[in-house]
């Protein structure tokens, strides 16, 4: 007879035994036990028929029994998978030499590490030692989860209290290194291994939460992947390495048992979103670029091991595939289509997406990618082509490739043949920019950049910058005297970036890095600022030219930083330039290219584009010379935003004297940024209300999202300090045209900038030129700018017999296209007497009628190779102000052309407009009024200096109102009249959504925004505005409703949404009564009216929705 007794080797105790042994040979059971067992099984028969009885006994729908009985299967069916994978890879783990061996392996895939790769070692004896060290690395988590992280836990939150871990048992299952690669041939100074981890382990862990009656838990993880485990600085001391450092190079594969509460979590949906979560916070903390470093020795700098420098950048050029599958078939696939194809590609984290190429199976991309490499040989470069769809995107086949492989290339131009698709091949030209430490071979990166041209819309790489936020001290602290939760805020240009949230400490320690890419560190900024965690109460800012690590030895800078208002910030910038080595030979070492027809190579130089070729694979007869150019079909589609900064006031007062005790003045400047631009305005000596009267024009394309950003500093010796900054969106300013107010300036107390804005959209006519230019004469600014009358659109092609060097050989031309003092160059074609460039370029134009523009060619900017000089009043004279032809080039051969097209556009200015109705007729006959509104709010009464539409009220001298001799030429609005009687304050305008819902039966009115309103009440230079609207006829006052108060803001944002149930026959006889007001004061119960509102619901389009901005009106008698 077998023994009963209790072993590890045949499960947990005399229950276990005897439920082992046959049926007739089982001990008698206890009367009581055996009716407890009936009893419990009736329970889960009469549980399983409740809910059935429950949905007839209320009254409910079959289908939610249905849907409760689904998402109970699907619960049932992902968690009986999760258990097998469990258990199987629990076995497999068990028995890996005899699977490694066995018939059952039918791919390479699932064979152990150490036999796919020669390189990759087993290393049994770490196993056996895991094996014999895991109780007590059980002990040692235990300890941690009772003794430290659940007393944290508890008293984190009041409804946690009573949270305790009832079980913490790792098992017998230990982790498994099944596999280690060793890299000694790239650092010396370093250790580095790849540990292939592969847990299946029946962990468990149980908590429960006593004052809820919550259970939760694991049972059973799994856990694969490559840790990356570098050994680091090795030293001549023990223990001879200064720090280890681990990661996950990609993210490991994870499988959570879960128990409990939690096993809701394997309901189908939320298994994916709750695994994906956790993967996240590991991946946070453990895939690249994130580090776990452990130091081993003290005086170590672990920033450095922490966040290293980056091995280098890839530039990736997706420029085109062949013979992809045909996805989109007709009739159920009896007749072949085409398909939609699409890029994805991937190196760790960073993602980007091609655009689509509609209805073909050969696309061509021509698109550029920049990614930052942290670990090679490792990290890799996967592709993956897909088919777009309405519904799921239809797979057309991946590649991979390590990066080690371009990093040894420097300059990879392959066919790749796609992978798990039948057919298809890609295009890819990889390029390994190194980091450089100097400064020397800046320029010239630079200029090749410009020669670069692709359709993605971020312009090549010239450097990048790695940012180390190390730690802060002595921040201001907020009112009442709290601590504050600082976060930071790092942005260079267009690009923001933020820091974790220190809470509660005016000292924290974020240890957070940051990489940005610089396109030029001449021009560009970094902005730092602290912040609280609500984004709102600035703690402090910083500016750092990148200018100052151009001048620093080895282009960077450690060191601590003052803040602007108090504390100060350690910081560890670095810039390195990248370069790419053009002696490095173009070579393929990964593939050759499959031998299918219609594949072309590129030529390996500055841009590689390939010969086009017939299906057959002949080559396509050499076309005949095109006649006139083809630009995209967003050529000459930009406008001009000009803008004319007037003045400030109110500013803050840096300059003071015996610590602060006597106030002095500011030195103030402007700064403006946008679209990559920034302007600087002159500095105005000791002025709290600086008059600048400055402007500035760029020519912008309307792509949503741009923004314009002022910046106000006062002018220091060692560091400016700052007065305060605003942000404004251009797509606003397009959409009214003509802007003139005041802004309010945020991030500090006081100060408010007016501006006169105005979006200059571009027209193909020559008759208002004269009128245009007459009205540049008239205006005088102080930075001597002279406001443009013209847009010049240059898109030049190709050229056409070009004479050869002097040596005999082909040139390599480039074109240097000028104006005035503007001037752009082309990228630097191979060689060849028929260059083609493809490239458009812009200039600003004062006058078309006097100036010029010059086309030189030459052999890499050296060797001249012809000129071309066009006078823009030959641009005139063309039909629709466009030529487009071939040109002779003169200094060269007869025959030598280049086909070149110009478009002149003139600039529909609204302002141009007033100087033609001056007329010495005081009636106005024969004039023409403009039926257009110039929205202004000027809400300063004393202005020292005024725009040129200001002046328009009143005559130079102060004296004669033009209007007397000038027939109107602007409809005001309503409110604008009335403000102009009242003292000249406009009330401003409330933004407004209105609609209604057909599928709800509802009327809906949001509130969004109010801009341009006056400072009134106590605050002299602000106001505490809130919305408050009725919907009349309403007797009881039922309708009524208010939005929240805005703090000191002119410009506040509510964002409010107020429905009403209403029929649309209802709403029709509605009237909305809006006023905006002021609230003065927490004791005083008044209110102050800053403007009114009256709109009639029958006057919008209720049905389709109306969003637009109203002018307030002030309330008259």
């Amino acid at each position: 007879m077998p023994s009963v007794d209790g072993s590890p080797s045949m499960g947990t105790g005399s229950e276990a035994a005897d439920s082992a042994l046959p049926e007739e040979m089982q001990p008698p059971k206890p009367p009581g036990q055996h009716a407890v067992t009936v009893l419990w099984s009736f329970g889960k028969f009469l549980a399983t028929l409740l809910p059935v009885y429950l949905a007839g006994y209320f009254g409910f729908s079959i289908s939610l029994v249905l849907f409760g009985l689904m998402v109970y299967i699907g619960w049932k069916h992902s968690r009986n998978e999760k258990v097998m994978r469990l258990r199987s890879a629990m076995y497999l783990l068990e028995n890996e030499r005899a699977y490694t061996t066995a018939r059952a392996f039918m791919s390479k895939q699932e064979l152990p590490p150490w036999v796919n790769f020669p390189d990759v070692e087993k290393v049994e004896w770490m196993n056996k030692i895991l094996q014999q060290a895991w109780p007590f690395v059980g002990q040692y988590l235990e300890k941690l989860l009772v003794e430290t992280i659940a007393p944290a836990i508890r008293a984190s939150n009041t409804h946690l209290q009573t949270l305790s871990f009832t079980k913490v048992n790792l098992g017998e299952k230990a982790m498994k290194v099944v596999g280690v690669k060793a890299h000694t041939e790239h650092d010396k100074r370093q250790v580095l291994l790849d540990l292939y981890i592969s847990y299946a382990g029946d962990v468990e862990i149980n908590v429960e939460i006593k004052k809820y009656f919550c259970k939760a838990g694991v049972k059973g993880i799994q856990l694969h992947g490559k840790l990356r485990v570098i050994l680091e600085p090795l030293i001549g001391d023990v223990p001879l390495v200064g720090a280890i450092t681990m990661f996950f190079i990609r993210r490991p594969k994870l499988d959570i048992n879960w128990t409990g509460l939690t096993n809701m979590l394997d309901i189908p949906g939320l298994n994916a979103m709750s695994d994906t979560m956790i993967m996240d916070a590991i991946a946070s903390y453990l895939v690249l670029p994130n580090r776990l470093t452990i130091p081993l020795v003290a005086d170590l700098h672990v920033a450095q091991l922490r966040s290293p420098l980056p091995r280098g950048v890839v530039r990736i050029h997706l420029l085109e595939a062949e013979e992809l599958t045909a996805k989109d078939t007709v009739i159920k696939g009896i007749i072949d289509g085409k398909s939609d194809p699409y890029a994805v590609l991937r190196v760790g984290t960073q993602t980007f997406t091609s655009h689509t190429v509609d209805s073909n199976l050969n696309p061509q991309w021509r698109e550029m990618f920049e990614v930052i490499v942290h670990e090679v040989p490792g990290q890799e470069l996967e592709v993956e082509v897909f088919d777009k769809d309405q519904n799921q995107d239809d797979f057309l086949g991946r590649v991979k490739m390590d990066l080690d492989v371009v990093h040894k290339a420097r300059v990879l131009d392959e066919w790749l043949k796609l992978k798990d698709v039948t057919s298809g091949s890609i295009h890819l030209r990889l390029e390994w920019l190194s980091l450089l430490s100097s400064a020397d071979r800046l320029s010239e990166v630079i200029q090749r950049n410009r020669n670069m041209t692709c359709k993605t819309g971020d312009p090549p790489s010239a450097a990048i910058l790695s940012v180390y936020l190390d730690r802060a001290q002595d921040l201001p602290r907020k009112k009442g005297n709290k601590d504050p939760s600082p976060m930071v805020q790092l942005s260079v240009q267009d690009t923001t970036k933020e820091s974790r949230i220190c809470y509660l400490t005016s000292d924290p320690v974020w240890e957070d890095a940051f990489t940005f890419y610089i396109q030029d560190p001449r021009k560009q900024e970094l902005d730092i600022h602290v912040k609280d965690d609500d984004r709102a109460l600035s703690l402090g800012s910083l500016t750092i030219p990148l200018t100052r690590l151009l001048a620093s030895p080895d282009l960077s800078m450690d060191q601590w930083f003052q803040l602007d208002i108090s504390g100060r910030i350690y910081i560890n910038a670095v810039l390195r330039v990248l370069y790419l080595n053009e002696d490095a030979s173009l070579i393929s070492p990964v593939s050759p290219h499959p031998p299918s027809p219609g594949a072309g190579h590129g030529d390996g130089g500055t841009t590689s584009e390939v010969a086009p070729r017939e299906v057959g694979g002949a080559p396509k007869p050499e076309p005949t010379r095109p006649q006139q150019t083809t630009p995209d079909s967003d050529f000459a589609s930009e406008g001009v935003l000009r803008i004319h900064l007037v003045e400030a006031s109110n500013l803050i007062a840096k300059d003071n004297f015996i610590g602060g005790m006597v106030k002095g003045k500011s030195d103030p400047y402007v700064k403006i940024r946008v679209a990559g631009v920034t302007f600087r305005s002159h500095t105005i000596k000791e002025n709290l209300n600086p008059s600048w009267n400055e402007l500035y024009e760029i020519i912008l394309t309307q792509l949503p999202g741009q923004e314009i950003q002022f910046e106000l500093f006062d002018k220091d010796l060692d560091q400016d300090d700052f007065l305060g900054r605003f942000k404004l969106n251009l797509r606003e300013i397009i959409s009214t045209q003509f802007t003139d107010e005041w802004y309010t300036l945020n991030d500090v107390k006081s100060g408010r900038v007016h501006l006169v804005m105005e979006w200059l959209p571009t027209v193909s006519e020559s008759a208002r030129l004269n009128q245009i230019l007459q009205y540049q004469a008239q205006q005088q600014y102080q930075n001597k700018a002279v406001p443009s009358a013209a847009v010049l659109f240059v898109y030049l092609e190709r050229a056409h017999g070009l004479p050869l060097k002097k040596n005999g050989k082909e040139p390599k031309v480039g074109a240097e296209i000028s104006l005035r003092a503007m001037s752009y160059k082309t990228k630097v074609c191979e060689r060849s007497t028929s260059p083609r460039w493809d490239e458009a370029f812009h200039f600003l134009v004062r006058d078309p009628k006097e100036e010029l523009l010059i086309v030189k060619l030459s052999h890499s900017w050296g060797q001249a190779m012809g000129t071309v000089v066009l006078p823009l009043r030959e641009v005139l004279s063309e039909q629709g102000l466009v030529l487009d032809r071939w040109l002779n080039l003169n200094g060269a051969l007869p025959e030598s052309q280049i086909l070149l097209r110009a478009t002149l556009k003139m600039l529909n200015t609204q302002l141009a407009v007033c100087p033609s109705g001056v007329s010495s007729d005081t009636t106005g006959e024969g004039s023409e009024e403009r039926d257009h509104v110039i929205h202004r709010r000027d809400t300063e009464p004393n202005l020292r200096h005024r725009s040129p539409l200001s002046q328009l009220r009143r005559g130079d001298d102060g004296g004669e109102d033009v209007r007397s001799r000038v027939k109107p030429i602007e409809i005001l609005p309503l409110s604008t009249c009335v403000s102009s009687l009242r003292g000249g304050q406009s009330p401003g305008q409330v933004k407004l959504q209105i609609g209604y819902s057909t599928e709800e039966n509802r009327l809906f009115i949001t509130v969004l925004s109010c801009r341009g309103l006056p400072a009134c009440g106590s605050a002299k230079d602000s106001s505490d505005p809130y919305v408050s609207f009725i919907l009349l006829p309403d007797k009881n006052r039922t309708t009524k409703r208010k939005t929240i108060t805005k703090k000191r803001d002119l410009n506040p944002e509510f964002n409010e949404r107020f429905d009403f149930d209403f029929t649309l026959e209802e709403c029709m006889q509605r009237r909305l009564d809006l006023t905006v007001k002021n609230n003065v004061s927490f004791m005083s119960r008044e209110r102050e009216l800053i403007g009114k509102l009256q709109l009639d619901l029958d006057q919008i389009d209720l049905e389709n929705g109306d969003t637009q901005w109203y002018d307030l009106v002030e309330e008259t008698n």
